[in-house]
């Protein structure tokens, strides 16, 4: 089979590859050599073709692929041919002497599909060039040896679930290597060799469609398709390559919404307050995403009072909840209908419908221990005031809703009634009152009444009690503020001076509506004119009061149309001014200078600071008075005759003889003019500045004169203590016949005693005459 390949591309080479030598060649070599002038042809002596060499040959030996001939070869060995360019002396080698052409290797299209070299003819001898050199191409000729191949595979798609026979889902795309302009290597046809008879592929573009109508997502969601490219047009002995599809079902809402069960039996303590989830209900859909979400409701009334349900927050369970409180007493159990709908319907498929499903649910209510019911939300009552402490105000009462039979206990909270106003019997919970009320302190009483179980303490309940004291008439009517006003001397016949209202604490009604009278007869000097609205208007009258420097008082009775009435007095000031032309104060009497035209603010605040002063000089002025007269106070337990003061002074010892003068202590009617005893008698006497003598005669009549007369000797004595004033005098007034008693003015050893003796002052004076030595009364 060689053989006849080699005597072909002999052929072509021949007849392809190799041109003729002629005349100008042999013009071309003259020219070379220098002879006579050289005669150019307007063509090449050599014509050259493309060599062809098939790829992928692995012979045992080189393939000739064409012979290099020039017209100048003779045929005598004198030429030889060259061979330069890609590959050459490496993949192509050339025989010098004839210029046959090998191809030493196999060679890959695909790596490269050509090759250009230059050939030429030169002399062997002189290695002088015969022909010029010429460049020629070697092509390397497609064989079907590149399978196709899928660069982008494995693919991976979706298509909606439900979809349309025919409706695209891919394309893929294979690529062959093989020369696509030689031959049929490189032409490519699609099949499916997996994924029948779901998906289809066109056999010349690639694009894979379904192939059946109503593929379900939730009979199958993935499926594998393998596609295959094979060249040579899909003919036998053609190569082939595959991929792998991937297709995913997405998911439609083609499924409505079904209940696993047709009754769902749930329970609730009665004691569950409004929100307390009761339980969960699913309806089931096996769609996706969106197309599964769903809305419950309740569509029976009954159901809807008591119950609500509602959608958790992945939109597929419904959430039963308790909507109001329950009883148990009143009603055991619940039966209702519950309905699930898809929130999102998708109109294409409302065929598969209708989307919703119902359900029967049934709620079973248990019993659970309660509190005491109150027969009120809250209890409104009322008592008059002024009654007597025990008087019945109202009642609650309360059950037992498990027991209707059970004793309940009632009591008011401390902290609802904290000034003991009420008290509550514990058995029946009648309410009264514990003080009398008083509506004019206070209206509302607000209690919070709690009722116990007697059997068990800890189920208790508490109820609001308002209790309004109803107003009786029991508050005289009375002005609403002093009034003090004034009138001009210069006013006209019944002139308005001032416009009196009254003011009743009693409540709205007959007992706070007042009536005012005044001074009635004609000797009346003002007039007063009930307004019949709570006021009375003060006038002048037809005959106008005397002017006077005093002013007037005029009484005003009160009365109000309470059951019973009740009545009272007020006075009003009038005084009586001189005014201006416009009608301001001028002057008044001296009584009416603090009305609001008298003294001026300046003038005010001046007698106010003044006022003040005065009296805080007065309380200190008594403070200082009381702090001296403490100190000049004996102390009861220390009270002896020879001790006149008090000292908190510890002086030097019992040597200190000079801290204090009792000279002046002494009777002043016992003091002895001139040179006498020592001024102190309880010292020895010591020599020093003698002393002024004191005035003879009797002392002072009174305690003043006394007073002077020691501060004067204080000051004149340089022997007295530096005190500023004398603390201690030895005045004990007059009127005895005895003259004093007191034992600093005795002497020792035979002093004069009394004019009379003691015993003969009567019956006072018994004990006294005892201690100082009288003579007992003989006896009988």
């Amino acid at each position: 089979m060689w053989g006849l390949v080699r005597l072909l591309l002999a052929w072509l080479g021949g007849w392809g590859c190799m041109g003729r030598l002629a005349a100008p060649a042999r013009a071309w070599e003259g020219a070379q050599r220098g002879s006579g002038p050289a005669l150019l042809r307007t063509r090449r002596s050599w014509v050259w073709n493309q060599f062809f060499v098939i790829e992928e040959y692995a012979g045992p030996e080189p393939v000739l692929i064409g012979k290099l001939h020039s017209d100048v070869d003779r045929g005598e060995g004198r030429t030889k041919y060259l061979l330069t360019g890609e590959g050459a002396g490496t993949v192509f080698v050339i025989d010098e002497a004839t210029g046959n052409i090998h191809v030493t290797k196999s060679l890959d299209r695909e790596e490269k599909a050509q090759y250009v070299l230059l050939a030429q003819a030169v002399d062997r001898a002189s290695n002088r060039p015969l022909e010029p050199p010429s460049e020629f191409i070697i092509k390397v000729q497609d064989i079907n040896d590149n399978p196709p191949i899928f660069p982008l595979g494995p693919y991976h798609a979706t298509v909606p679930e439900m979809s349309n026979v025919g409706t695209s889902v891919i394309q893929v795309t294979a690529h062959d290597a093989d020369d696509p302009s030689y031959g049929n290597s490189a032409k490519l046809v699609y099949t499916v060799l997996d994924g029948l008879p779901f998906f289809s592929v066109d056999p010349q573009t690639g694009v894979v469609r379904t192939a059946i109508p109503n593929m379900d997502r939730e009979t199958q969601e993935e499926f594998l398709v393998v596609i295959q490219a094979k060249d040579m047009g899909g003919h036998m002995g053609g190569l082939s390559g595959s991929t792998t599809v991937t297709v995913t079902l997405s998911d439609v809402n083609d499924n409505p919404p079904k209940f696993p069960q047709s009754l769902y039996q749930f329970s609730v303590v009665e004691t569950a307050g409004p929100g307390t989830l009761v339980g969960r209900l699913r309806a089931q859909d096996p769609d996706l995403g969106d197309n599964a979400l769903m809305a419950y409701s309740i569509l029976d009334g009954e159901g809807s009072e008591a119950f609500s349900i509602s959608t958790d927050a992945q939109g597929r369970d419904g959430l039963l909840t308790v909507r109001k409180s329950l009883d148990f007493e009143t009603r055991h159990s619940y039966s209702f209908r519950v309905e699930a709908t898809n929130t999102l319907i998708d109109p294409a498929y409302l065929r598969r419908g209708p989307f919703k499903d119902v359900a029967s649910v049934r709620v079973a209510v248990q019993d659970a221990p309660e509190p005491p019911a109150f027969t009120q939300a809250a209890y409104h009552l009322a008592v008059p005031e002024n009654k007597a402490p025990g008087t019945l105000v109202g009642q609650v009462s309360a059950t037992d809703l498990d027991s209707p039979a059970s004793l309940i206990r009632y009591s008011i909270l401390p902290h609802s009634d904290v000034e003991r106003c009420f008290s509550i019997e514990p058995e029946d919970g009648t309410i009264r009152t514990a003080v009398p009320l008083d509506r004019e302190a206070r209206v509302w009483h607000n209690l919070t009444v709690l009722a116990t179980e007697l059997d068990s303490s800890a189920q208790a309940s508490h109820v609001q009690v308002a209790i309004q004291t109803l107003d009786e008439n029991d508050n005289a009517p009375q002005l609403a503020e002093p009034y003090d006003t004034f009138v001009c001397d210069s006013a006209a016949p019944g002139q308005l001076i001032q416009v009196i209202r009254a003011l009743d604490r009693d409540e709205a009604g007959n007992s706070s509506r007042v009536s005012l009278q005044g001074p009635l007869g004609p000797d009346a000097n003002f007039t007063v004119r009930d307004n019949r609205d709570g006021s009375a208007s003060l006038l002048l009258p037809s005959r106008p009061a005397p002017p006077r420097q005093a002013p007037y008082l005029v009484p005003i009775e009160l009365w109000d149309w309470g059951t019973p009435a009740l009545s009272s007095t007020a006075t009003v000031t009038v005084s009586m001014c001189r005014c201006r032309p416009d009608g301001s104060v001028a002057s008044c009497r001296p009584e009416a200078q603090l009305s609001p035209a008298g003294l001026s603010t300046g003038a005010l605040l001046a007698i106010v600071t003044c006022v003040g002063t005065l009296l805080a000089l007065a309380v200190l002025f008594a403070a200082l008075r009381r702090q001296k007269q403490e100190a000049l106070m004996v102390l009861e337990e220390e009270d002896v005759r020879e001790n006149i003061i008090t000292y908190d002074d510890e002086g030097g010892g019992e040597e200190d003889t000079e801290a204090f003068d009792i000279s002046a202590l002494q009777n002043p009617d016992g003091a002895l003019p001139g040179p006498g005893p020592p001024a102190r008698w309880d010292v020895l006497p010591r020599a020093r500045a003698p002393r002024q003598p004191r005035a003879p005669g009797p002392g002072p009549a009174d305690v003043a004169q006394l007073l002077a007369l020691r501060l004067r000797e204080a000051d004149e004595d340089p022997g007295v203590p530096p005190y500023d004033s004398v603390q201690v005098y030895g005045y004990e007034g007059r009127g005895s016949s005895c003259g004093s008693l007191s034992s600093l003015g005795s002497e020792a050893g035979g002093a004069p005693g009394p004019a009379e003796p003691l015993e003969d002052w009567g019956p006072l004076f018994r004990t006294l005459a005892e201690l100082y030595g009288a003579k007992e009364p003989p006896g009988p």
